[in-house]
This record gives structure tokens, sequence and C-alpha cells, in this order.
């Protein structure tokens, strides 16, 4: 199970950094924008960024809508410090849970989260809460990262692992988060009976880093490094340094590009949903 405790410390320690290394997050971020641009019938009154980081998509929503009433909240409070330094008085800023809104219903005409909802556990009450605080009408707009997001790493490390032999409750076996499939987000979406959805569909990128370290040091860098499955001792990356150069190497020799860099494919699945 998720440690919601870690990826809180995890993101607030490593909130100061995150806008230096989320490259990724921040393409995302971009083409959520795109997306809400299109699919509004008209500006928003009052716009909630549900795990706003340090405030990327609350500052594209400001300027696109600047009569808006925008509130970014993130569990991390080291987040929610960076978004409220960045964004003064262009918008409120909460530190809250997004399992847990601390907004009555029917509070927003739009609701978004990016690179967030991968982090819990499950995503029916996430997004229950989302739809719960948007007026009929409104939207809610979802990106999250999918489940082939760092395939040739997990690849690599579970190739690496059963060469190992590790016995069967080795917390090495779980260092590795286990992001959500599309079909079983397709189906959450699908079941609310409160939206109707107007956009589904997954996109792919890669990322291109020097080398594992490199690429180790990127997800660390945003707080993700240690926002894994703990119990047993699970938490605190990848493991001993045999099995990282081991990993490494496979890598390398599986996927490195001609240049001798390497690729890190992430999946990124993107919902656009009316409220009933």
């Amino acid at each position: 199970m998720l440690d919601r405790s870690m990826i809180r410390r995890s993101f607030a320690l490593h909130s100061e950094q995150y806008d230096r290394v989320a490259t990724v997050q921040k393409r995302v971020v971009a083409r959520m924008a795109e997306l809400i641009r299109n699919s509004l019938n008209a500006a928003p009154e009052q716009v909630l960024d549900a795990g706003c980081g340090t405030g990327a998509l609350l500052e594209h929503l400001t300027q696109e809508y600047p009569s808006a009433c925008c509130t970014g909240l993130d569990l991390a409070f080291g987040m929610a410090r960076q978004t409220a330094a960045k964004m003064g008085q262009r918008a409120m800023t909460v530190s809250g849970d997004l399992e847990n809104l601390p907004f009555r219903d029917h509070s927003f005409n739009l609701a978004v989260s990016t690179s967030t909802m991968q982090w819990l556990e499950t995503l029916e009450h996430g997004i229950a809460e989302l739809t719960r605080v948007v007026r009929p009408g409104g939207l809610v707009c979802l990106a999250l990262f999918g489940g082939k997001t760092l395939w040739e790493l997990h690849e690599c490390y579970r190739e690496v692992l059963a060469g190992k032999r590790l016995p069967d409750h080795d917390a090495a076996k779980n260092r590795l988060h286990r992001f959500h499939s599309g079909e079983y987000f397709a189906a959450v979406a699908g079941q609310n009976e409160s939206l109707k959805v107007v956009q589904l569909f997954s996109e792919r990128e890669t990322d291109v880093r020097m080398d594992l370290y490199d690429l180790l040091r990127s997800i660390k860098g945003i707080g993700a490094g240690t926002a894994n499955y703990a119990g047993k001792g699970g938490g605190g990356g990848l493991g001993w340094r045999g099995i990282l150069n081991d990993i490494s190497e496979r890598y390398r020799q599986r996927y490195a590009l001609p240049d001798g860099t390497l690729p890190a494919t992430y999946e990124t699945f993107y919902l656009v949903a009316r409220k009933l």
C-alpha cells in the first residue's frame, strides 16, 4: 500500500528544485492547458487545481482567464508554499488532500489535476471528490501517468532481480511504483454517473537521459524517488549498488540510442469530463 505521509514528505522536501527537473510534467501542463482552452464553453469563474505542485498550471490558467478566482491545493506543504510565493494575489493556495477536499459541493466551474493522481492507491475516491466540488455543467480535467510509464526501467529491474533469485519477501521487489492501467482509468471514469466523458485518451513521449543514474536523479529530484510502496522496508530507492550497476548495463545494452543516451517512456492519460 502507498504511504501517503512518505509521499507528502518527499515532495515537500524537493519542492524548491521541482521546477528545474520536472521536464515531462511541464509538457503535461502545456497539453492540459490546451485541452481546457478547447473544451470550455465560457471563461470559468472559480477554478481548482488539485495537486498544484509549484503552480505551473495555475500560471497558465490565471493568464488565460484573468477574471477567474483560482485555488491551488497540494498535499505537500512545501509545494503549496512554492505556489503561494509564485502566484501571490493571483491565486489562493491551500495545503490539503485531494481525496478529502476542504471545499463545499459545487464550489468550482473547473477542477483540474495533472501528474498527481498516479500517487493515489485507487482513483475512485479522488475522481469522486473532484466531481463533488464542481458545479453542474462544469469540467473535471485530469492528466496522470499510466502503466507504460518508465516501462524500460521496470523491465530491466524485474529481469535483474529475477536473476538474483531474491526471496519473495525481499523488499527490493516492491520498490518501483506501479502506475494505474488505462483500462482501470477508463473504467473508473465511465462508472462515475455524475460525469459525461468528453475526451479520454493517452499519449506517450520519450524523455532522454545520459544514463540510468541521470534518470534516477530526475525521478528523485521531483520528489518521486521515495513515493513508492511501503512496508517491510520497501522505501528508500531501488537497492544496492550491484543491482543498480546490473540494471544500468542491461538498460544500455537493450535500449541505448545511437548517441549512447537512454530513452525513458512516459504514458499520460487525459480525461476531460462534464459534470451532469
